[in-house]
């Protein structure tokens, strides 16, 4: 994929609509900067969308269903057919993410991008039968890798075709905790001990077999640090690769994207590493209770809202982020200005916060 042109073709933030944004904020009656991430958030959406007035009423989560090989290394506490059992009740409405999609006002879409099990209502964009057993060998062939990142993108197309404004990564895919704690290793220089964590849920045992595969995966492998799309070919999962292309056709086609947890936080890295300019599209919504998940989000020069513990996946955390753009933007559209309190207004008094 020529993903320099990608990042030729993204178009940089849109500064006027940027000003705007942050002159709407500091006219309203209340301190400034003091809804504080929330005001950056509404900025930075602007000067994506290249307007001051906020829209992401229609809103969807976009969730990758895939399976990863590594599950064969005793890596989780379940096994390969949780995947589309998962994948079938998110297409039935039955899963966490979609009650608290309902709740949110949130479509959600599942796709099969690698599972090895079909699952009834889930939209077939299958490439593979899951991926390859990274502790042994590579994830999947280049070609796979390039035609899963294509996806997220032309899902982003899709989307945008049909009116969202707001988009969220989710996955469904056991033992992918694994590939991402793979591919955080590589891509930030990481021991396994720090960038592999408990996952779904498992024993000491389980967390050691899980850090032993990892160190196999990058000694089998020995992909290239420096090059982002080898690291997700050889080491990554078909959800992580769609999910990349999610971040990358946000930026592509000006549509805000949620990164969720880790395992969404290391997809949204990935696309960073692949083309730079992506960034502008990506919103941190929660930091993951996986120990990379920090350091993943400081590599992005994000700041994540929500710090609550969450590692549930399914797209839940950015989910949770909606409500919250919800409430900032009542504010930032329908708030008293200070001249309609009769108020003298704020001056900053000292460093700038936004």
């Amino acid at each position: 994929m020529d993903f320099e042109r990608f990042n030729r073709e993204i178009l940089p933030p849109d500064e006027g609509a940027m000003r705007r944004a942050k002159a709407r904020w500091d006219s309203i009656a209340k301190p400034l900067n003091s809804l504080g991430e929330l005001e950056k958030i509404c900025i930075r959406i602007a000067g994506l969308t290249g307007s001051e007035r906020l829209s992401l009423k229609k809103r969807a989560v976009v969730v990758f269903c895939a399976d990863n090989g590594v599950v064969a290394q005793g890596v989780t506490q379940t096994d390969a057919s949780v995947t589309a059992s998962m994948a079938e009740m998110i297409a039935r409405g039955r899963s966490s993410v979609c009650r608290m999609a309902e709740a949110a006002g949130a479509a959600v879409f599942p796709v099969d991008i690698g599972m090895l099990r079909r699952a009834p209502g889930v939209r077939d964009l299958h490439i593979r039968n899951g991926t390859g057993d990274i502790s042994r060998s590579p994830a999947m062939t280049p070609q796979e890798a390039e035609r899963a990142v294509e996806t997220g993108i032309g899902l982003v197309r899709e989307c945008r075709e049909q009116g969202y404004a707001l988009l969220a990564t989710g996955e469904m895919g056991i033992g992918n905790t694994t590939t991402a704690g793979a591919m955080a290793s590589v891509l930030l220089g990481i021991p396994a001990e720090c960038a592999v964590g408990r996952g779904a849920g498992l024993s000491e045992e389980g967390l050691l077999r899980k850090r032993e595969a990892v160190r196999r995966a990058a000694a089998c492998n020995r992909p290239d640090a420096g090059n982002a799309f080898e690291v997700l070919w050889k080491l990554g999962g078909l959800d992580i690769a769609g999910m990349a292309g999610l971040f990358l056709g946000g930026a592509l086609y000006r549509v805000p994207v949620l990164i969720d947890g880790f395992i969404s936080a290391v997809a949204a890295l990935t696309a960073a590493r692949l083309c730079p300019g992506s960034v502008c599209a990506m919103i941190a919504s929660h930091c993951s209770a996986e120990p990379a998940a920090q350091a993943v989000l400081d590599a992005l020069s994000l700041q994540a809202v929500i710090h609550a513990g969450l590692r549930l996946g399914e797209g839940t955390g950015a989910v949770c982020m909606m409500p919250l753009l919800d409430l900032a933007v009542s504010v930032y559209d329908g708030a008293a200005a200070f001249a309609d309190a009769g108020v003298a207004a704020y001056t900053p008094q000292g460093e700038e916060m936004l």
